[in-house]
């Protein structure tokens, strides 16, 4: 566990300590969409995160033992990422979530940002 807090007081409490956080579902989704990566690849398929972020997720990931780093001795140096499979049984059990998000994506929206979904309104209706 990288930073974790333990002991835990349920599946859940251990699970959100995991993954928690902006980055890391979109970390392990990307490793998922494009298997193995290296890191300007999986930097490129998280659109936004900063090159520090990405290194300090991917290092909490790892000693999580979720993501695996494999470098090559080669120079340049060559490195790259992939999930394990304690790491693709959490995507696995994280692809409920983003179906939900999925389902209620505008409704989300509409909560959190009422602007934006006006805006949208206004352009569907003048279309």
């Amino acid at each position: 566990m990288a930073k974790g807090k333990g002991p835990y007081v349920c599946g859940l409490d251990a699970a959100v300590d995991v993954v928690g956080g902006k980055w890391k579902p979109m970390i392990l989704w990307a490793l998922h969409d494009g298997g193995t990566l290296r890191f300007g690849e999986l930097r490129r398929h998280v659109a936004g995160v900063s090159e520090k972020v990405l290194i300090q997720q991917l290092r909490e990931l790892e000693a999580d033992g979720i993501v695996h780093r494999e470098v090559y001795p080669e120079v340049p140096p060559r490195v790259e990422y992939s999930l394990t499979e304690l790491g693709k049984a959490l995507n696995t059990a994280l692809l409920p979530l983003g179906e939900w998000g999925d389902r209620h994506m505008r409704e989300i929206v509409a909560r959190k940002h009422p602007a934006e979904r006006e805006e949208q309104m206004a352009v569907a209706q003048s279309g």
